[in-house]
């Protein structure tokens, strides 16, 4: 089948520039849809964690990754689709929810998140791995997940390791969270733990969301919404990191790309511009939940598209460290929370 460049489109067709970019792209974004929409349907009616769904389709669709009518649009969904998702998370959170915490619990919170991303570092360091692999899998387990690690690779120099392992790590924080949704709870009931320590080492811990208000709900209605608000707190913490990680790799990342990098990532601003309306009220809760479901629609394709963008053999190039270094710091994470929130 032939493919038509932009410039192409706009001469055959007397298209405009944004007309015919669009119509560029319309395949591959289209593929990626078909991908969220298989993935859906499958957790939806089996269960499951719907991006790893996502993400094996993706990789078993690896051979269109070399089809040039396709790998524009995929190429799209994998970086400007997955940025508009993390900025469309900011709707879920309201300042409100932030202070009600309490300063004791959220400083414990921010130590226990910085302290995972050190640790992630450092345990990289340890096992000759790249620094960047500590950084996206430390942010994973200490933030919130897949949504994390795919903010933080969005930060990082876009190469072809960082890619690979940031799909390894998906993998690895949705199993380990569907793990911990289950094993969590039990730990908690035999151990007596009171609702809200419950709550707080639920949401402290799970690295996704859905995850952590499946858990809390199983030990009842208070230790949910502590959860829930913890595990909030832990996705706001999204911004500094990543702004933080951005103005240090900022060098590097212009150097891969070839043009210059802002000094604060554009989807951050984003994030916080729909926080601010959310705690304002601008965002009534109707308008918040379609935002959350389009955040989760478009991370769902962004996951779909890196898959297809990435050979099934690469991740298995990883071997077995970024498994010990997943492990180890949702290890880490877990006792640190439970120090402090049992104490």
């Amino acid at each position: 089948m032939k493919s038509y460049s932009p410039t192409a489109l706009r001469q055959r067709f007397a298209f405009g520039p944004a007309a015919a970019r669009t119509a560029a792209l319309w395949p591959g974004v289209l593929v990626c849809a078909v991908i969220a929409l298989a993935a859906t349907f499958i957790a939806e009616h089996h269960g499951g964690p719907q991006l790893l769904y996502a993400l094996l389709i993706g990789l078993a669709c690896n051979f269109l990754a070399n089809v040039p009518r396709v790998s524009a649009g995929v190429a799209a969904c994998a970086r400007t689709g997955l940025r508009c998702g993390v900025a469309l998370l900011g709707a879920r959170i309201t300042v409100d929810q932030v202070a009600r915490l309490g300063l004791a619990t959220g400083v414990g919170i921010v130590c226990s998140v910085v302290g995972t991303i050190v640790f992630g570092i450092v345990l990289a360091k340890a096992m000759r791995r790249p620094r960047e692999e500590g950084v996206v899998s430390g942010c994973a387990v200490g933030i919130c997940g897949a949504s994390a690690a795919l903010a933080v690779a969005a930060a990082l120099p876009p190469t072809k390791e960082n890619e690979r392992f940031t799909l390894l790590a998906v993998v690895g924080v949705t199993l380990l969270s569907t793990l911990a949704m289950v094993l969590y709870p039990l730990l908690l009931t035999a151990l007596h733990a009171p609702p809200q320590a419950a709550g707080i080492f639920l949401g402290g811990t799970i690295h996704d969301i859905a995850q952590v208000v499946a858990a809390g709900l199983i030990l009842g209605p208070e230790a949910g919404e502590t959860a829930t608000i913890v595990k909030l707190f832990r996705v706001a913490l999204l911004v500094p990191i990543v702004a933080v990680i951005a103005v240090l790799y900022r060098d590097r990342a212009a150097a891969s790309l070839g043009a210059r990098v802002p000094a604060f990532p554009p989807f951050l601003l984003w994030f916080l511009f729909f926080v601010a309306l959310t705690s304002l009220g601008v965002i009534g809760p109707a308008t918040a939940a379609a935002a959350n479901a389009t955040s989760r629609w478009l991370l769902v394709a962004a996951i779909g598209a890196a898959g297809i963008k990435t050979h099934f053999s690469d991740l298995m190039q990883l071997g077995w460290r970024p498994v010990v270094l997943l492990l180890g710091e949702t290890v880490f994470i877990a006792l640190a929370v439970f120090a402090w929130s049992m104490a």
